[in-house]
């Protein structure tokens, strides 16, 4: 078992290890266990089929570099140069003009993340279809084929990303094989739509609405991401397949493979016994001390002393995610663009819409660290130690060096907004994925799982396609239903209607519902509008290469069948 996985998955990921020429690369073996002792359990069987899963939970939610892909680079993220923190040789501001290079280093990791997760599921179900006798170690019926559909699933899920990513990849169905070149992306779609169908009949269906999300993948959960295929085939393979993703979508809503509601509460989705939510579909699970997963990446979106304001909970922090700004340095709303400004599309009504607050028992309220951080319930502070050295921090809708007004800079008119021009309460700060406790219940701390799919998607899928379709009453309906919930007794006051539903309309009810969720790039793409719209102080390349990123160039040395993508 060794030896097949450290020769087989080397190859199958196709990286060089750096420095290998100086290096032995024959096999190592490292203990005296093998297939024929290991498995002797039911116990030691899902021990080994759950080792896929832990690389899907830090690709999908603790590598930063996939949620930058995503996230960066699009009208709804940034990671601004403060002062002399966080220029980290421009990259930052690489994906914000989408100067993107062979040399950017997340997209090592994004090719590494796909890969991976790829090699290991089939080298899980190669060694547990050889090695394990399903009756002997008494499991019960279907447990094989579930475990069998449930790793074909993750396949396509890392494939799906790879697609996305970079358009046709390499496509393996064994650790066995030769190393390959790239297939196109009509053929890698063609294949993750083929892992599915075969997949979900035999995934479990969730019977029990609320009942405890694990991780694992259930059949409304493969229905969802073939769903997410078909509603990005245009993008990805130049195909319209919004009728078949409306489908899929209706049948999920319906029950078909699963009971699933929408919730009520916004904060029961993402809160600290969120695993019970009847919204969520699938989820990395975490657990303090056990499993932990901040999939709000705390420690780069808050301010280095935000501990502060939670009551002195040890976390660190350094100050540098944040929303892209709505206001311009002397305060009026940006006018020039009509995409971004995610802050100021929220109504002021939503309940989202406050400073974020943790209420005690597990409750809290709000969703931003934004305006004087002066908690309200015990008093707390945030201290600036840059710019603002000593002050209490007020977080503004704002980039720019309000520092510097009557030194470099005469009136606010002629103060710079730009991502190299922050300061450090620059852009308002999200905390929604993996809320924090304050000190006194520090052991709630990573209890919230992070959703990676949810019901609320299906119905925004949905939308978009009945949109698509010019029914646009329809396409209203199911965004109301969700919108909702952000509003005392339900009253909206600014429903989605028929009348102003358009793309940017559409774009905006995306990005206001996930924000910050890791999907901004796909959704502008899919609407054409990554590469030819602008935003805060970003210009259009209207450049569609662009549209995938360049493959690294550790990959590509690794591989001489790996072609580069059109335009790097």
């Amino acid at each position: 078992m060794k030896t097949k996985t450290i020769i087989h998955l080397r190859n199958l990921i196709l990286v060089t290890i750096l420095g290998m020429s100086g290096c032995s690369i024959d096999p190592s073996y490292y203990s005296e266990v093998v297939p024929e002792t290991f498995y002797d359990s039911q116990t030691s069987v899902w021990q080994r089929f759950n080792r896929p899963f832990t690389h899907w939970r830090w690709y999908v939610a603790s590598d930063a570099a996939r949620w930058n892909m995503q996230e960066l680079g699009t009208d709804e993220m940034c990671l601004p140069t403060r002062g002399s923190d966080w220029y980290n040789g421009g990259v930052y501001q690489q994906y914000h003009y989408h100067q993107f290079t062979p040399q950017l280093g997340d997209l090592y990791n994004g090719w590494y993340g796909f890969s991976m997760g790829v090699a290991l599921a089939w080298d899980t179900m190669e060694d547990i279809e050889e090695h394990v006798d399903f009756d002997a170690l008494g499991f019960e019926p279907g447990i094989r084929e579930s475990m069998k559909a449930q790793q074909q699933t993750l396949v396509a899920y890392f494939y799906k990303d790879g697609l996305d990513f970079f358009g046709g990849v390499p496509l393996y169905t064994t650790t066995q094989s030769e190393v390959k070149g790239r297939s196109t992306a009509a053929e890698t779609f063609q294949f993750i739509d083929s892992l599915l169908d075969a997949a979900i009949p035999n995934l479990p269906i969730k019977s029990t609405l609320g009942g405890m999300e694990t991780g694992s993948i259930s059949q409304a959960a493969g229905a969802a991401l073939k769903a997410q295929l078909y509603f990005n085939a245009n993008a990805y393979i130049g195909e319209d397949k919004f009728t078949e993703c409306a489908q899929i979508c209706q049948d999920i809503i319906s029950g078909k493979y699963g009971t699933y509601a929408l919730a009520n509460d916004w904060t029961n989705i993402f809160g600290f016994k969120n695993e019970t939510c009847p919204e969520i579909i699938w989820t990395v699970p975490s657990e303090n001390s056990k499993l932990e997963t901040d999939g709000g990446y705390y420690s780069t979106m808050h301010h280095y002393n935000l501990k502060n304001y939670l009551g002195g909970i040890d976390a660190g922090a350094n100050n540098g995610y944040c929303l892209t700004p709505s206001l311009k340095p002397s305060g009026s709303v940006y006018t020039e663009f009509k995409l971004g400004k995610p802050y100021a599309k929220f109504e002021s009504a939503d309940v989202r819409k406050q400073p974020y607050v943790y209420t005690g028992t597990e409750q809290y309220k709000g969703m931003f660290i934004v305006g004087k951080l002066v908690n309200p319930l015990d008093g707390g502070t945030c201290l600036g130690n840059r710019e603002y050295n000593g002050e209490i921090i007020t977080m503004v809708d704002q980039v720019a060096p309000f520092k510097k007004l009557g030194k470099d800079y005469q009136d606010v008119a002629s103060l710079p907004s730009k991502i190299s021009t922050a300061e450090e309460n620059s852009g308002v700060r999200l905390m929604k994925r993996s809320p924090m406790p304050t000190y006194a219940d520090r052991l709630l701390r990573y209890n919230p799982d992070v959703p990676i799919i949810r019901l609320t998607e299906i119905y925004y899928m949905l939308a978009e396609c009945k949109m698509r379709a010019g029914d646009l009453t329809e396409a209203a309906n199911l965004i109301n239903q969700v919108r909702k919930r952000y509003f005392a007794n339900g009253v909206d006051p600014n429903p989605v209607t028929a009348a102003n539903l358009d793309k940017y309309r559409m774009l905006d009810e995306w990005m206001i519902e996930f924000l910050g969720e890791g999907r901004r790039r796909t959704d502008l793409i899919r609407w054409n509008a990554y590469t030819t719209e602008n935003w805060w102080d970003h210009s259009a390349t209207n450049d569609p290469n662009k549209n995938h990123f360049p493959v690294h160039e550790t990959i590509l040395s690794s591989n001489n069948l790996i072609k580069q993508n059109d335009g790097y």
